[in-house]
């Protein structure tokens, strides 16, 4: 099956997942979007409000900061690959449980990233480098590049922190402007 159909398998799978409570509350599942053969791919936490009416990831305040983000690097959306640990928005914005984090990897993400095989993954915050790395905080990892399991993931904010917090925004801009040099090397 090509990487585009492996793709399509694993959003119709999305759809109609139940491994995890977060089914419940969704009102629409995002699977992720982009291109099935791009060098990098994008994973942020969990659909929020904007994300969970349209279906698609990075949509409303944080989608515009992370667009602003992508141009800084000279990226487009429709070269890359954005999706979250969690497909599901959780109740109340709440951050993702383990147990879901871990369902919605082992059921979709590691499906994703198989199928689009990437230079490089970028773990937006917390959650993504919880859920891909195993640890809890971004402290050592931050504008890393660290190997595991045969990939490369990248390590930065996520868009709603460079929005919020003046520091991470200046520590996020400088991160997304080297992902042309970082993507150069991972090969």
């Amino acid at each position: 099956m090509t990487p585009e159909g492996q793709l399509n398998a694993v959003a119709r799978s999305v759809r109609r997942c139940r491994r995890c409570r977060l089914w419940r509350s969704r009102a629409r599942a995002v699977p992720g979007e982009g291109a099935a053969r791009a060098r990098i791919v994008f994973i942020g936490e969990a659909p929020g409000r904007a994300e969970d009416e349209s279906g698609r990831p990075f949509q409303g305040m944080a989608g515009r900061e992370f667009d602003q983000l992508l141009r800084r690097a000279g990226l487009r959306r429709e070269d890359i690959f954005v999706t979250g640990v969690n497909k599901c928005r959780p109740p109340g914005n709440r951050r993702p449980r383990r147990d879901e984090m871990d369902a919605c990897r082992r059921a979709h993400l590691d499906r994703q990233l198989a199928a689009i095989a990437p230079r490089l993954v970028v773990l937006m915050g917390g959650v993504a480098v919880e859920a891909m790395l195993g640890r809890p905080r971004l402290r050592g990892v931050l504008g890393r590049v660290v190997e595991r399991d045969g990939r490369r993931y990248f390590v930065t904010y996520h868009p709603a922190a460079a929005m919020r917090f003046p520091a991470a925004g200046r520590s996020a801009r400088r991160h997304f402007a080297r992902l042309p040099a970082v993507s150069a090397r991972a090969r």
